[in-house]
């Protein structure tokens, strides 16, 4: 006889306690094998397929697309040792199928709370630390009529023992669910459909590869003359006792809450400053023209920030002070040996920031690779949690929007964050002549307790002269 084992949502790492249910990979009466993903999940880190640990057939699947779950919460069975050829079991989850009746939570507020605190992790995403433990959210499975529950093998599939008594009767698409995932960006978006009775599978996505984004839902609403409900009622109805009816509210869950806790922390426990230098570019620039055209036309070609990270290693081999971090409960300055930097990218997702390991070992070349390998990564939701955490050393280069300079927040716990502005062609004196150079401006901001400024200053200075002659860095080959 077959047993039917539970498979719970696993710990993900990096202080992680929930997932939203993405996609399912599997259908309720599909044989699995051992280590083959199962769910597509997403973190306030990233998109994580989770294998299942036993092999046989899927009896139930728990939570639904766009459900939040918490880490140890029920994610599927398995009837292990099943004949592949039994009959395939309806499925007793909360899922309702790939897209069925969705999961009712114990109560109206469970059902808009979203059920759980979000984990703290990152400033500009991704720097994780410790979390409060998640609420766990509570669902009741969708009742299926017993006579459709079937069995494998002698095991009752569907509920196993979590099998309830039905309370109201099954709708009857909830039996014949059309296939596929419904490309949705976020259960808030799912709701809002949900609640003005636009059926998503009828929409066309506007985002990329036809992502359904909430503006496309609004469209739908205001189509069929619907007045649109917001998305979060419980602020609807706050905005409504407030007489303010303009009034938007945004959760900060998920990515946004993780930015926000990180950022709060870093401004609560950092004391910051920031020194910043104008320098000329054009050689640096120069020097990379070189390199990319020695290299030929079919060889990697070598970025300006790779060049930048190479240029930040050397200037922390100078000056370790600057790859630290504080231990306010031991009261020491740790100095880390091992440097490893984390930039930021722009992806629909929000900003990010992977981190390239080990960045001291490596040279341009191999720099400018782990970073446009990271970055398609970070694009495509497809960067682990190991791949967003553990940064030692931040750069951050907003000149790609434009803007000369800035005073970030620094990357806790790290002790320093270098910023790079827009490289623009200014007028600057250049061996006694006023020429047109290629400027930028470097911002350096550093946590004051691992350092005084003329350690920042010697630090930021040497990235400056290394930008205005690369040369330089050849004494350090």
């Amino acid at each position: 006889m077959a047993e039917v084992k539970e498979f719970t949502l696993p710990d993900l790492g990096e202080g992680l306690t929930e997932a939203e249910v993405v996609r399912w990979l599997v259908e309720v009466g599909e044989v699995v094998a051992v280590d083959q993903p199962v769910v597509e999940v997403e973190t306030a880190k990233a998109m994580v397929e989770v294998p299942c640990p036993y092999g046989g057939v899927v009896t139930a699947r728990y939570g639904a697309e766009g459900e939040e779950l918490a880490v140890g919460a029920p994610l599927l069975t398995v009837a292990v040792g099943a004949d592949a050829s039994a009959p395939a079991a309806a499925e007793g989850s909360g899922s309702g199928g790939a897209d069925g009746v969705a999961a009712e939570a114990d109560g109206a507020d469970a059902a808009e709370d979203g059920g759980a605190g979000e984990t703290s992790g990152a400033v500009l995403v991704g720097y994780g630390t410790g979390a409060p433990p998640a609420r766990r959210r509570r669902v009741r499975p969708t009742p299926v009529p017993a006579a459709a529950a079937g069995q494998v093998n002698g095991v009752a599939s569907g509920y196993g023992r979590h099998a309830v008594t039905p309370e109201v009767p099954v709708r009857a698409e909830a039996a014949e669910p059309a296939p596929g995932p419904v490309p949705v960006i976020s259960p808030l978006v799912r709701r809002l459909a949900r609640q003005n009775g636009v059926e998503l599978r009828t929409l066309t996505g506007s985002g990329p590869d036809g992502l359904i984004l909430r503006a496309d839902v609004e469209r739908a609403i205001g189509a069929a003359g619907a007045p649109a409900a917001t998305a979060e009622p419980s602020a609807a109805a706050a905005s409504a006792r407030d007489g303010d009816a303009g009034e938007v509210r945004i959760p900060l869950r998920g990515l946004r809450g993780v930015v926000a806790d990180k950022m709060s922390r870093s401004r609560r426990e950092i004391p910051e400053a920031t020194c910043w230098v104008d320098v000329d570019a054009t050689e640096l620039l120069a020097a990379r023209r070189a390199m990319n055209a020695a290299g030929g036309p079919d060889a990697p070609k070598i970025s300006l920030l790779a060049l930048l990270a190479r240029i930040c290693t050397a200037a922390l081999a100078r000056y370790p002070e600057l790859n630290a971090r504080v231990d306010t409960e031991a009261r020491e300055i740790v100095r880390l040996e091992r440097v490893h930097v984390g930039f930021a990218a722009q992806t629909d997702r929000g900003l990010v920031v992977p981190v390239v390991r080990d960045a001291h070992a490596r040279s341009a070349e191999s720099l400018s690779e782990e970073l446009g390998r990271l970055t398609g990564a970070a694009r495509d939701g497809s960067l682990t949690p190991g791949e967003l955490t553990g940064s030692t050393f931040t750069l951050n280069n907003y000149g790609v929007f434009g803007v000369d300079g800035s005073t970030p927040i620094i990357n806790h716990p790290e002790a320093a964050m270098l910023g790079v502005g827009r490289i623009v062609p200014k007028p600057w004196v250049y061996e006694g002549e006023l020429a047109v150079r290629q400027v930028t401006q470097l911002s350096l901001t550093f946590d004051h307790r691992v350092c005084d400024g003329g350690v920042a200053g010697g630090f930021l200075r040497y990235v400056a002269d290394c930008v205005e002659q690369p040369a330089m860095l050849l004494r350090g080959v």
